[in-house]
């Protein structure tokens, strides 16, 4: 076997003020050519059944690696997901991962949407046939891999290095932070309601305790999702779901777990006036966080800070 050249290894950047991370990649080292071939496999619907569902038809760069203004996401055959998909930023800091936590790291959820028959619906076999089929792919796996083989975990480990390098720190609360610019007289009032009201659930700064809550949002009669407790078969986990990040909110609706409010508004009433009693709701909320118009309103633009727009059009980023 021929020598390849030497990869390009970088280290996650952890910005100012960030915690460490809390994911440890020691065992699949980030390298730039991997990241390429993640992006590659992100964006390429050669991961799919039919072609039609790359990751990226879920997890928009201009929604923050969410769904763009949908509810649950189409799949294979016409089907709809159970669930919202989750912005895809920031992961190092997280240590288990999808709404309910069902994974322990990237490397190991990104199988389950390429298998999932109301996702991708493929097979690892498929998947794999198609990429020896293309010259591209042959060469990028050989090099960032070393091996002529390609195997499922080659391919899991390349989303992982692709995902997990997207960070995003750079809104106007970041450069707020860092002294850069000033908030107006409404930015700043909403900062002190959030930090009043919803720091205990999203601290800064990855506005986010990645914990899991009933927030007493009643249970969809159709889906029948009690988030957690699916996974730990818990009654004290029914309804619970984990908490997410408040980063890029804006710009990434729906919200809640199967995106069933349309916006920012619908979600702080349903704080105010709309929250379901139950044995696991989170007890900060049993008596509900009340905002007046003008209140509702300063919150709002004191959320619209925390948008990165150099990570949501970052071209680095975007489909190669």
């Amino acid at each position: 076997m021929e020598r390849t050249e030497p990869l390009d290894y970088v280290s996650l950047t952890v910005p100012d003020g960030f915690p460490a991370p809390v994911q440890d990649f020691g065992s699949n080292r980030f390298s730039r050519e991997g990241i390429a071939l993640g992006r590659r496999l992100f964006y390429d619907g050669i991961l799919s059944k039919d072609g039609h569902f790359p990751c990226s038809s879920c997890h928009q760069q201009i929604a923050g690696f969410g769904t763009f203004e949908h509810d649950r996401s189409h799949g294979y055959n016409s089907s709809h997901t159970l669930r919202n998909a989750p912005v895809l930023f920031n992961l190092a800091w997280s240590d288990k991962f999808h709404w309910d936590g069902a994974f322990s790291s990237l490397h190991e959820e990104a199988a389950q949407p390429i298998t999932g028959i109301i996702e991708m619906a493929e097979t690892f076999d498929n998947v794999i046939r198609k990429l020896k089929a293309d010259g591209a792919y042959r060469r990028m796996f050989r090099r960032v891999f070393q091996t002529y083989d390609i195997r499922p975990v080659h391919i899991q480990m390349a989303l992982e290095q692709f995902t997990g390098s997207l960070i995003s720190a750079n809104s106007r609360y970041d450069q707020f932070k860092r002294g850069e610019l000033s908030f107006s007289s409404d930015e700043l009032a909403g900062y002190a309601l959030f930090q009043q009201h919803c720091t205990g659930c999203h601290p800064e700064p990855l506005f986010t305790d990645y914990s899991y809550r009933n927030i007493g949002l009643p249970v969809d009669n159709l889906l029948r999702d009690y988030g957690r407790m699916l996974v730990t078969g818990l009654s004290s986990d029914s309804l619970k779901f984990k908490v997410p990040t408040l980063r890029n909110v804006d710009i990434s609706s729906n919200y809640m777990h199967d995106g069933r409010f349309n916006t920012i508004l619908q979600v702080l009433n349903h704080y105010s006036t709309g929250i379901q009693q139950s044995a696991t709701l989170d007890p900060m909320l049993a008596g509900g966080i009340s905002f007046t118009a003008t209140e509702t309103g300063q919150m709002v633009r004191f959320l619209r800070t925390l948008t990165d727009s150099s990570f949501l059009t970052n071209p680095a980023l975007s489909r190669p």
